[in-house]
């Protein structure tokens, strides 16, 4: 059976890969890397200082650019499967051109491959015959919440994991809200009793670290954004959402 290890390498610091991580990279026989194009080189580029350091010789990199998504259509569900769909044709190859009966192949994911990524809803539009296993990493959430000393959830309240244009449509709909990538900067629409904890290319040398109530910060927020996916290409942002306690709750809390 030929075996695929779909491997979280964290948010962008190499120190992110953990012991698991890095024990999947050493028991791999060949590597899938994904090219996104020059604009991206470096996160490619730390996929392969991740190989060169962890991998076991002998060891094989495979490459392969990565399908280009629609991003002008208002259809963004259809276009995000019609992209899927594409990628899929890529693993499919992958495990059937360059992997032998017996052998691993990995795929280096991104954060977290069970939180907010693709591949695993791209591997089961596969018509094979293979077995795959998934190795957690840290996510830009987990990373996000660390960097700004902050945690995650607050007792007794619910998170809500969404997008961009979700919070766009349909606002906050929990005290605590995390958004992933943005473009929109859908935040300015929270009302005065929020607070942003915003940050971008996490873990990285780049990383931009924004906090405040929503009011203060949203212009700096905006032009940092700007500013920065001008200067790189691209830009991975990721935010957490936080409205303050009401008086009625605070005064609950304090019994």
């Amino acid at each position: 059976m030929k075996r695929l290890l779909i491997i979280g390498i964290g948010a962008g610091d190499p120190d992110h890969l953990t012991f698991q991580g890095a024990n999947a990279i050493a028991a791999a026989d060949v590597f899938l890397l994904v090219d996104k194009g020059e604009a991206k080189d470096d996160l490619t580029r730390l996929r392969r200082d991740l190989i060169a350091a962890h991998g076991r010789e002998p060891y094989r990199i495979v490459e392969a650019r990565d399908p280009e998504r629609d991003r002008t259509t208002p259809a963004y569900t259809a276009a995000v499967e019609d992209w899927r769909s594409r990628r899929a044709q890529i693993y499919a190859s992958f495990i059937a051109d360059d992997l032998a009966d017996g052998q691993s192949g990995a795929l280096l994911v991104w954060g977290d491959p069970g939180v907010y990524d693709s591949t695993l809803a791209v591997l089961d539009e596969i018509d094979a015959e293979f077995d795959y296993e998934v190795v957690p990493g840290i996510s830009s959430i987990s990373a996000l919440t660390a960097r700004h000393r902050v945690a995650l959830t607050r007792v007794g309240r619910p998170v809500h994991i969404t997008t961009g244009r979700r919070l766009a449509a349909e606002g906050p709909t929990a005290d605590d809200v995390v958004v992933m990538l943005d473009a929109a900067c859908s935040f300015t629409g929270a009302g005065e009793d929020h607070h942003i904890y915003w940050g971008a290319y996490l873990g990285t040398p780049d990383e931009i670290l924004i906090s405040g109530p929503v009011t203060e910060v949203a212009d700096r927020i905006r032009a940092a954004r700007a500013e920065a996916r001008a200067r790189k290409g691209w830009i991975m942002d990721t935010y957490l959402l936080r409205r303050a306690p009401s008086e009625d709750h605070r005064r609950t809390q304090n019994k």
